[in-house]
């Protein structure tokens, strides 16, 4: 396990990346994704992670596997994306910079797998003080060495990820 505990989001984001941002566009992190948001792998050595939550803290672990880990169904929601990192440095990067976790990711090809559980929790509650108790929206991130292969939306249950799958679906201007 690579990180577990609460990761600080600002604009519902956490970013996942192997080279600095050079233009942010949410937009263009779904490039070629078919329908699956959420976790954004469009842009070359970067992944955006979104939650429902827009701003504080989130129940968040990132695992790095050897092999495919089984699909856990308690989780509401679930994506895989392909990433692969363009540098030795990958980092998963909190928003608002207040932290940084470096996974340890080889330049290589992984699959990722994010899931979460009540999306719609945290954007109901849209933002969490420091001294308020999390919301009960929860995330996962899992890595582990693959081939490429495309973005695949495995369950969807809440509005918040509908609304984010339809984004992806949208043409890029």
């Amino acid at each position: 396990m690579l990180v577990k505990g609460e990761a600080q989001v600002d604009y519902g984001q956490i970013l996942v990346e192997s080279e600095a941002w050079s233009e942010f566009d949410p937009y263009r992190a779904f490039a070629g994704q078919e329908g699956v948001g959420l976790c954004g792998g469009g842009t070359k050595g970067q992944l955006l992670v979104l939650t429902g939550l827009r701003i504080g803290g989130v129940g968040f672990t990132v695992e790095l596997h050897d092999d495919r880990p089984a699909a856990d169904e308690t989780w509401e929601e679930i994506v895989e994306v392909p990433f692969r990192p363009v540098s030795a440095e990958t980092k998963l990067r909190q928003w608002n910079g207040r932290a940084s976790w470096e996974p340890g990711l080889e330049e290589r090809d992984y699959r990722v797998r994010y899931c979460a559980t009540a999306m719609d929790d945290g954007r109901g509650k849209d933002v969490r003080e420091d001294d308020e108790p999390q919301t009960g929206d929860r995330y996962l991130l899992q890595f582990w060495p693959a081939s490429q292969e495309p973005a695949r939306l495995l369950k969807q249950t809440s509005r918040t990820a509908a609304s984010w799958h339809r984004v992806a679906t949208s043409p890029v201007g």
